[in-house]
Formats: structure tokens, C-alpha cells, sequence
């Protein structure tokens, strides 16, 4: 059985990692649009906040902290591939698991750990689009993080590594 949500971890780690070596690339040309490192900033301090709530630790970050790249970097080094693994060791009991928190705006809510997990990917795809779109406003060439991109280089990568017969 595919594990969907395991699969879309690994996916935003993926998807994150190409995003920073694009702004990489730009920062290596020119400043960065603030914009384009405000909404990825809001995509990892996310990530930093769920990650937090389901472990039932305090988050390092507020929701719409600003970071330089440097500080992308070490947040997403912090953030990306813990999420991934609170996807992948999620059993059943896990998944089904309530967690009760307050939101940025002092709102109490309950939400079972499986949709937090799905939520922050789907969130975190939602504004690496904005920061795509922004890029392009901004005469920048975005990068293409798409899941079925990350899916055709998986492809690509296991065939390359299948011995010919």
C-alpha cells in the first residue's frame, strides 16, 4: 500500500530544497524580492508551528517571522525532513490522534494529527506558489516544484539505477 502522506513529506522536502537552490541562484545575481522571502519564510515558520503543536513543544518562530536566506536554510535543515518523519513513524493511533491548540489569532481549535500533516503540505504548495508568482512578477524564471515533477524525477532516478540485463 502507498503511504500518500509519507510520500507528500518527502515531497515538500523535496519541493523546498529545489525552491532554496533557485533563490540561491538569484541571490547569487541580485537581492531577492522581499515578498519571495516573506511568504517562504510564512511556509517554513508553518512548518516549524504544526511540527511544534503535534509534539507538544514550543515553536521557535511566529507565523509570519521574516528570515534572510541564511535563515531559510537553517529553518528548513530544521523543519522539512522533521515533518517528513512525523509522517512517515505516524501509526494508526497516530493519525487519528487529536490535537488541541490556539491559532495566531488566539482561536482555540481540535484537529486530528493526519490533517495537520496533509494540511501543512498543501499549505506549504499553496505559497511556494505565491513566491512563483511573485518571482515572475519580478522578471525572475520561477522553478517548478510541482508534484508530478518531483514524481517524474523519482521515476527518472530509479531507472537510471535498475542494472540492464
Amino acid at each position: 500500500m502507498i503511504n500518500t502522506l509519507e510520500k507528500l513529506g518527502a515531497y515538500n522536502v523535496w519541493a523546498n530544497t529545489t525552491l532554496l537552490g533557485r533563490l540561491d541562484e538569484v541571490a547569487a545575481r541580485q537581492e531577492i524580492p522581499a515578498i519571495c522571502l516573506r511568504l517562504f519564510s510564512h511556509v517554513l515558520n508553518a512548518q516549524a508551528i504544526w511540527i511544534a503543536r503535534i509534539t507538544g513543544t514550543q515553536s521557535p518562530v511566529k507565523v509570519w517571522q521574516e528570515h534572510t536566506l541564511e535563515g531559510l536554510h537553517q529553518l528548513h535543515e530544521q523543519t522539512s525532513e522533521r515533518l517528513h518523519q512525523l509522517m512517515t513513524d505516524a501509526d494508526d493511533e497516530e493519525l487519528h490522534r487529536l490535537i488541541s491548540y490556539t491559532n495566531s489569532q488566539g482561536n482555540a481549535y481540535e484537529s486530528q494529527v493526519s490533517d495537520i500533516l496533509t494540511h501543512a503540505t498543501v499549505h506549504a504548495n499553496y505559497h511556494r506558489a505565491q513566491v512563483a508568482t511573485r518571482m515572475r512578477e519580478h522578471g525572475l524564471e520561477p522553478i517548478n516544484t510541482d508534484f508530478i515533477t518531483y514524481c517524474r524525477e523519482l521515476s527518472a532516478a530509479a531507472r537510471q539505477t535498475v542494472p540492464s540485463l
